[in-house]
């Protein structure tokens, strides 16, 4: 019996006379043969028997690029059904919709095509290099792109199997804003003409050219890769035109100690894509791997092979290394407290926990926190100091200090609850951390005038601090400030010329030493005026956007 040309009711009703015919018995086959009758008469499968019946008359042919005229016929062989179900109702609605009428005709369109790959050789230097397939010799595209006079493309190039290869397309350049090119694509021809394999022939081209230029392009297939949301804050200024290490000095970013750098690209070892949050431009800059080994001082010619050439700079040929330089390994290197970036994260106002006044002794530190305690006592405090020594007569334990006992104080700074302490006339005296965060408990800003020492302690989460820095002024300017406190009898300890030397050297060397970890910067030539500076910067807090480091936030 023959049961793929028959109908499929018919064929299970044979199927199933055929198992009554069969003699029964008491063996294995016979519990078979219950079974598969079982299935024959289950209401599923004579369900789908009398669906495959319905597509048998439907007679549905498949048609490549002519669907409309398929869809037209499936419709009349619904309207000439006897049994309309809810199903049937609701295909032939669909069909009919205009919006699926629109995409069978855009399929058709698109089906009329041929999209086959021709038959011709593939090169082998056609290797797509971002998923590795090869592609064909048509696979070259033709791309136009617009160029102003004298305006950089902001596009560089390196030489792979003899072939011009994009190596690194500057972030917000002309190219980049035009998208038509991306890094790893080859340039075969530009106006027509081949380019070589000399970058700096083909960089002199392109600078050269202005208006629309056609591009002959094996692109690259290789997806942009998304920019990271990295942004750093640098501790040192950079100038690009006297950097002898840059490639290009043309495409380099300078900027200053404390702008905030928004890095877009960091594929490239040595030298980073970076624009500024503030003023928008963009350019290279060194990457901290580079610049961690230009301050620490560690020889090690750099291999710039692969890296891309810049503005068809030549490089050289790869030099000897005469030191490896490893930061987990080199004891020299951890030495140096090396502050090159710090990853900082934008955040919405806030109120600082702490307000931390740094400088050399006799800079007016003290006068400034007392101006602003006083001008404002429900937002700022300060704590009292613990000292050993015993109370004089006016004194009250908890007011100008906190008394305790010299074994208790000993105690305590042995267990580190000190942020920091000090000796001095037999007694010792200190600035306890619980006191800070009392009155940061109290929701008041602390302010703090420490060592400068005790940055490292408090530039954490911990205590969220604005850290600024008053700088002595010029010595003359320090000379007579001094001279003018002494006639108005404001003080009666005059300082001599050493003293006052002392001060201004100091000054320099704590914002040598400690210039990283400052906020602001004051230089105290008029105590009115650096008040005024001070108490706006520090009210702009509450209102302001704050960059702070990435610690404090995750």
């Amino acid at each position: 019996m023959t049961v793929a040309n028959a109908k499929s009711g018919t064929a299970m009703q044979q199927v199933l006379d055929n198992l009554k015919d069969l003699p029964s018995g008491t063996g294995a086959k016979d519990i078979d043969l219950i079974f598969l009758r079982g299935i024959m008469e289950s209401p599923i499968v004579r369900s789908l028997a009398k669906a495959h019946e319905r597509l048998e008359e439907v007679k549905l042919q498949a048609v490549r690029d002519d669907n409309v005229q398929l869809v037209t016929e499936i419709l009349d062989s619904l309207n000439n059904l006897r049994e309309k179900d809810a199903a049937v109702v609701e295909l032939a609605k669909i069909l009919q919709e205009p919006h699926f009428k629109s995409l069978i005709e855009a399929h058709d369109k698109v089906a009329a095509k041929c999209y086959e790959m021709p038959h011709a050789a593939v090169n082998s230097d056609a290797t797509v290099r971002g998923g590795g397939s090869l592609m064909s010799a048509d696979a070259v595209r033709m791309i136009g792109i617009q160029k102003k006079a004298e305006e950089p493309l902001g596009v560089t190039f390196r030489v792979e199997r003899g072939e011009m290869v994009i190596a690194r397309i500057l972030h917000g350049s002309s190219i980049d804003r035009q998208g038509m090119l991306h890094t790893g694509d080859i340039i075969r021809e530009v106006n027509g003409r081949e380019v070589g394999s000399n970058p700096h022939e083909l960089q002199e081209l392109l600078r050269d050219c202005s208006g629309s230029i056609t591009l002959k392009v094996l692109p690259s297939y290789k997806n942009t890769p998304a920019p990271p949301q990295v942004y750093l804050k640098p501790h040192f200024n950079y100038n690009p035109a006297t950097d002898n290490l840059i490639p290009c000095k043309e495409a380099g970013l300078a900027f200053s100690k404390g702008d905030i750098l928004h890095v877009v690209n960091k594929e490239d070892p040595n030298w980073w894509q970076a624009c500024k949050v503030v003023g928008g431009a963009t350019g290279l800059i060194p990457s901290q791997f580079l610049e961690e080994k230009r301050k620490a001082f560690v020889r090690r010619d750099l291999d710039t092979s692969g890296t891309g050439m810049l503005c068809g700079t030549q490089t050289g040929k790869k030099k000897k290394k005469k030191m490896m330089y490893l930061t987990s390994k080199n004891a020299e290197f951890d030495r140096y407290e090396l502050q090159i970036y710090e990853e900082v994260a934008k955040m919405p106002p806030f109120q600082r926990k702490t307000l931390v006044l740094i400088g050399a002794q006799g800079v007016g530190r003290r006068s400034l926190k007392n101006r602003l305690i006083v001008m404002n006592p429900l937002r700022y405090a300060t704590t009292v100091p613990f000292t050993s020594r015993p109370p004089r007569e006016e004194e009250r334990d908890g007011q100008n200090y906190c008394f305790v006992k010299r074994e208790e104080m000993e105690k305590d700074i042995k267990e580190s609850r000190y942020l920091e302490h000090g000796e001095y006339d037999g007694n010792l005296y200190g600035t306890k951390i619980d006191s800070i965060h009392e009155v940061v408990g109290a929701g008041r800003t602390c302010i703090l005038d420490v060592n400068p020492q005790a940055l490292k302690v408090l530039k954490t989460a911990e205590f969220m601090p604005f850290v600024v820095f008053i700088a002595a002024p010029e010595l003359d300017t320090l000379r007579a400030m001094h001279k003018a406190v002494i006639d108005a009898g404001l003080t009666t300890k005059l300082l001599t010329e050493n003293d006052l030397k002392k001060t201004v050297d100091e000054s320099a060397r704590i914002r040598r030493a400690y210039s990283h970890y400052f906020d602001l910067t004051i230089v105290n030539d008029n105590l009115d005026k650096a008040f005024d500076n001070l108490q706006e910067v520090v009210e702009r807090l509450f209102i302001e956007p704050q960059w702070v480091p990435i610690s404090w936030v995750y």
